[in-house]
C-alpha cells in the first residue's frame, strides 16, 4: 500500500479497481482521455486485485516494473487481497448484514470519510466487482472492459440497485465496426478509449522494460499462450499441443525464430511440447517468463507474426499495431465451450470470424484486413445472433434479426457458432422442429416441393 499524500485533493473519491495490468493501461488512458474530469477534483485510488488461480504464486500489478509508468496516475494503491484475506477475490462476496460494518470499516482503514465515492470497475458479473460495488453500496458505477468479452452479452442479470448505478461502459476500439452488447439490456451506453491515448500508455510501459539479454532477430513469430486447461476448457495436454501446433504453423509460413509468451496468470509453464517441435524443426525458440505485456513485445519486438488461439492480444496486434495475426485451435473450442452461454464463446467466435486459420492450406502472413464495414456488414450481425443465443431472455428484442440471419446464413460454413439444440429450444433456422431440421420442414410447406414429390411418388408407382 501506498499512504495517501498529505495535500491530497478532497472531493469525491474514485476507486479504480483493475486485476491485471491490461486493465490498469486501459484505466489510465481513459484519465489520460479526461474520461474522468479534472484530476484536481478528486481524490484516485487505484485497488489492485489479484485474481490468479493461486495469488500467491503471481505477480500482482502493482509489483511489477511496468507499474511505474501507470503510478502517477493515482493518488494512492491498495492491495484488495490483504483487505479481504484469507478470502480469493473470485470468490468472495459480502454478506448483506455485513455490508455495513464493512463499509465503515474500510472507509476508516483508507480515510475515506463521508466524501462521495465513484466506482471503476471490470467483470461487474462477477467478484471481485461484485464485492466492491456492495459494500460501498451508493455512488455512480462505471465498467470499464480490458477484453473481447464487452462485445457478448452479459452473464447473469443484474439487480437493479446495481445496474441502476450504472453510467456507462468504456472500452477498447479492438474490433473496429463491432458495438458492443454487454450491459446494452440495461440502456448501458458503450464509450471507446481512444486509442491514441492507450498506445501512449503502452509506450510509456514499453519504456519500463530493460531490453532482452538475447534480442530476437527481425521477423519473428510471437505466439501468445493463455491459461485454457486452468479455465477447464481443454486438458493441459491439450493446451501444450495447442503451443506445439503454433510453433509448426510458423515454421510452416517460413518463420524459424520464435518467441513463446505465456499468460501471467497460467498456472505452470506450459512449453515442453513446445521445444520439442522447435526442436524437430530447427527453429529457434525463447520463452519470456518476464511478466511484461504482450503490447510491450509488439512495441519491441515488432513481430512478423503474432499466433494465438483467442487472446484479445490478437486483435490489439491487428488493431492497433497492424501486425499480422493468425489463430489456432478456435473451432474445437467452439464445439467444446459449455455452457454455451459461456462468456469466452463471444471472444472465440470474434477471432474465428476475423483472424486468418495458421493451418489452412495456402496460409500466407499478409497484413491484417480489419475494414470497419465489412465487420459491421459480416460479423455484427454473427455475434448478436451468438449473443441472442447465449442470453435470448435478456435480450428479447433480438431475436428478429437473430432468425433474419440464421435464415440467410446458417449451413456448413457458420455451424459450428451454434448448437442445434439451442437453436430448436428458441424456435430458430438450423434448430430441429417434429424431429428434423427446420429448414426442411418449410421446405416441405413449399408448393413447388411438394409438387416435384407428388410427380416422383407417381413415376416410382407407374414402375412398380
Amino acid at each position: 500500500m501506498t499512504a495517501t499524500p498529505a495535500d491530497s485533493p478532497a472531493g469525491t473519491v474514485q476507486i479504480f479497481a483493475a486485476s491485471t495490468l491490461y486493465g490498469a493501461a486501459t484505466v489510465c488512458a481513459a484519465l489520460d482521455a479526461d474520461l474522468f474530469g479534472p484530476r484536481a477534483e478528486h481524490r484516485r485510488i487505484l485497488l489492485v486485485c489479484n485474481t490468479a488461480a493461486i495469488p500467491e504464486n503471481a505477480v500482482p500489478l502493482h509489483r511489477t516494473d511496468s507499474f511505474a509508468a501507470l503510478r502517477g496516475s493515482f493518488d494512492e494503491v491498495r492491495y484488495w487481497n490483504d483487505e479481504i484475506e484469507p478470502y480469493h477475490p473470485s470468490g468472495w462476496t459480502p454478506r448483506q448484514e455485513d455490508v455495513p460494518i464493512l463499509q465503515r470499516l474500510l472507509r476508516q482503514s483508507w480515510d475515506l470519510g463521508d466524501a462521495p465515492l465513484e466506482l471503476i470497475v471490470e467483470s461487474i458479473q462477477v467478484s471481485p466487482a461484485r464485492a466492491i460495488t456492495a459494500i460501498f453500496d451508493e455512488g455512480p458505477v462505471h465498467i470499464y472492459a480490458d477484453g473481447l468479452m464487452s462485445y457478448g452479452p452479459t452473464r447473469n442479470v443484474l439487480p437493479y440497485l446495481l445496474h441502476g448505478r450504472i453510467r456507462r461502459l468504456l472500452h477498447l476500439d479492438l474490433v473496429p465496426g463491432l458495438r458492443p452488447l454487454l450491459l446494452s439490456e440495461y440502456g448501458v451506453e458503450p464509450q471507446a478509449v481512444p486509442t491514441e491515448d492507450f498506445l501512449e500508455v503502452l509506450t510509456d510501459i514499453a519504456g519500463t522494460v530493460p531490453p532482452p539479454d538475447r534480442p530476437a532477430e527481425p521477423g519473428c513469430a510471437l505466439l501468445l499462450g493463455q491459461y485454457l486447461s486452468a479455465l477447464g476448457l481443454i486438458s493441459t495436454a491439450e493446451e501444450e499441443e495447442l503451443h506445439a501446433r503454433m510453433v509448426r504453423g510458423a515454421v510452416a509460413a517460413g518463420l524459424t525464430d520464435i518467441v513463446f509468451k505465456p499468460h501471467p496468470s497460467a498456472p505452470a509453464k506450459l512449453s515442453a511440447a513446445m521445444e520439442k517441435a522447435a526442436a524437430e524443426a530447427g527453429a529457434t525458440l525463447r520463452v519470456l517468463d518476464e511478466p511484461v505485456l504482450a503490447e510491450t513485445l509488439f512495441e519491441r519486438l515488432r513481430p512478423a507474426l503474432v499466433v494465438g488461439c483467442f487472446s484479445t492480444a490478437l486483435l490489439t496486434a491487428a488493431a492497433f499495431y497492424g501486425l499480422p495475426v493468425a489463430r489456432v485451435g478456435t473451432r474445437p473450442l467452439l464445439e467444446r465451450l459449455s455452457p454455451y452461454e459461456n462468456s469466452n464463446r463471444i471472444p472465440v467466435t470474434v477471432v474465428d470470424a476475423l483472424l486468418p486459420d495458421l493451418e489452412a492450406p495456402g496460409f500466407t502472413v499478409a497484413p491484417p484486413a480489419l475494414d470497419p464495414a465489412d465487420i459491421a456488414d459480416r460479423v455484427g450481425p454473427l455475434t448478436t445472433a451468438v449473443g441472442y443465443c447465449m442470453q435470448a431472455k435478456s435480450y428479447p428484442h433480438l431475436a428478429g434479426e437473430a432468425a433474419d440471419w440464421l435464415g440467410a446464413h446458417y449451413g456448413s460454413a457458420t455451424a459450428h457458432y451454434f448448437k442445434r439444440r439451442r437453436l430448436t429450444a428458441l424456435g430458430l433456422p438450423g434448430g430441429m422442429v417434429g424431429g428434423v431440421p427446420a429448414g426442411a420442414r418449410l421446405l416441405r410447406k413449399s408448393p413447388l416441393v411438394r409438387r416435384v414429390v407428388r410427380q416422383a411418388r407417381a413415376r416410382r408407382a407407374g414402375r412398380n
